[in-house]
């Protein structure tokens, strides 16, 4: 048994929560899921961030104070994820005193050790992105190449992180951890960011008040970055649970989009070393979902697609399972309604929905509703091994949707495995119940393995098909074994799991 720390990021309180955080979440609580069921000790952690100069700008135009406005909207992302039925451990926020003291502490420790210095920085400032720029960096008219929106020159004395003290650290740590950063292609854009040579960057703000202040100069704040990926670290005891951070660190990963590379693969890991962190993290990154060619941007500047009302379309579970499913983790993926659609009536309704419904009707029809015991050397049982390793290969690379690929290929050659033999039509005898054995235990295991992806519907085809206790109680490998279907337990009809939809 091992561990298994996933973090989202901390999503900003500037506004509601979109398909783009939902698919960055869904992809950590299904990671998470899979390690539940190879028995592994698993946390998994999201929450917001609530400080700095654009959660306190939003609050100014909502009309309120920004812990008002980080209460209202940090609320918002809670209720989402219940929705989307997340099985998060720990939801932090930046504004809890347990964070306060982690930042202080680790940035003190820095402090002390000499990597923090002061000085008067002058520079273009995007409060979208929360960062700094240096010119060559920007689009036309002095514009974040992120945000398209013009940035903001400031001068102002801050404290400054000697960023370009660990260049040499960091690439020592590329070189001996060759999956530190996955998919590859990050990983190689993050080691062109260390390649062109790191230079010092500032982690203060003496201009705002809102956000956690520096314990040697309480005229300034941490600078927004440098407050909220300390979060991770936080939520599993930094500063105040030494044994608990020994216990969870060695294990964590972080789920990131492309936009935060920089700071996730580069900044955190010299932060860690400045602080005489030992373990560094492992860090995915993903691309973006595109709604007509264009980011879903955080800030507004595309129109948002709430999770609510996909779910309110497709159920939870189909929502989670088209997301998860439709979108591979690490490029930029076209998001529409129409591929929602269609994924959820191909690989559900067609397909997952229809083999619970088919196999059901016809033990009931033909083998007085009690499930046959599957045959040991059933042509099913080479399928589902494949299958099986293909998933558990997939997930370890942190790639759902091809995992749930070689999910379904075991429910889409069951289906045909049925279809083929064709026991609706056979008479009620040894012939049908072998074919029904078969499969069942195909759709025990394939039952297993999509809990992941639709842990609700997941759990009602278990007891559909008999079996006793739950999907997330059960272990793998050993739950993929063929022959483990029990036989000879009852076998319930019921409506679709996955009722076919249509356009509207």
């Amino acid at each position: 048994m091992g561990r298994y720390f996933g973090t989202t990021p901390i999503f900003y309180v500037n506004d509601a929560p979109h398909v783009g955080h939902a698919y960055n979440a869904l992809s950590v609580d299904a990671v998470c899921r899979w390690h539940r069921l190879l028995g592994d000790e698993v946390r998994f952690l999201t929450g917001t961030d609530e400080h700095g100069l654009k959660v306190m700008r939003s609050a100014q135009e909502a009309g309120r104070s920004p812990i008002e406005h980080a209460d209202h909207n940090s609320g918002r992302f809670r209720d989402a994820w219940a929705e989307m039925n997340l099985a998060n451990d720990d939801f932090i926020r930046t504004t809890e005193p347990r964070h306060h003291a982690a930042v202080q502490a680790m940035l003190q420790r820095a402090y002390d050790n000499g990597h923090i210095y002061q000085a008067t920085y002058s520079g273009w400032y995007c409060v979208g992105c929360e960062a700094y720029y240096a010119e060559d960096d920007l689009i036309d008219d002095h514009a974040c190449p992120i945000h398209k929106r013009p940035v903001e020159h400031m001068v102002e004395d801050n404290w400054f992180f000697r960023l370009s003290a660990f260049q040499k650290q960091l690439e020592d740590w590329f070189a001996a951890t060759p999956g530190n950063v996955t998919p590859d292609g990050f990983r190689n854009e993050a080691l062109g960011i260390l390649r062109q040579g790191l230079e010092d960057v500032s982690i203060s703000r003496s201009s705002i008040d809102w956000g956690i202040s520096v314990p040697w100069d309480p005229d300034h704040v941490f600078y927004v970055w440098y407050d909220a990926l300390i979060n991770y670290a936080t939520a599993v005891g930094y500063g105040t649970d030494q044994e608990q951070f020994d216990t969870w660190w060695p294990s964590v990963h972080h789920f990131v989009g492309k936009d935060i590379l920089r700071f996730h693969t580069i900044y955190w890991p010299a932060m860690l070393m400045a602080a005489d962190v030992e373990h560094l993290p492992t860090v995915h990154v993903h691309g973006f979902l595109l709604l007509g060619g264009e980011k879903m941007s955080k800030t507004g500047n595309v129109t948002k697609v709430a999770p609510s009302d996909l779910i309110a379309d497709f159920g939870v579970d189909g929502f989670r399972h088209a997301v998860l499913r439709d979108h591979p983790f690490g490029p930029d993926s076209e998001f529409s309604y129409e591929a929602l659609l269609s994924r959820y009536n191909v690989d559900l309704a067609n397909n997952y929905g229809n083999l619970v419904s088919r196999v059901a009707t016809v033990v009931a029809k033909k083998c007085n509703g009690i499930g046959p015991a599957p045959d040991p050397g059933s042509p099913l049982a080479a399928v589902v091994a494949t299958a099986f390793a293909e998933t558990a290969a997939a997930w370890e690379r942190t790639q759902p949707s091809v995992a749930l690929e070689a999910t379904w290929r075991i429910i889409r050659q069951t289906n045909e495995y049925l279809q083929e033999r064709e026991p609706w039509k056979m008479d009620a005898g040894p012939d049908v119940d072998a074919v029904m054995g078969d499969a069942l235990e195909a759709l025990r295991i394939a039952t297993v393995l999509a809990w992941p992806s639709i842990p609700e519907t997941a759990e009602l085809a278990w007891k559909r098909i008999g079996m006793p206790g739950t999907v997330a109680e059960q272990r793998l490998p050993a739950a993929a074994q063929w022959g483990l279907y029990p036989g000879g337990v009852t076998v319930e009809t019921g409506d679709p799991l996955f009722p076919r939809l249509k356009l509207t």
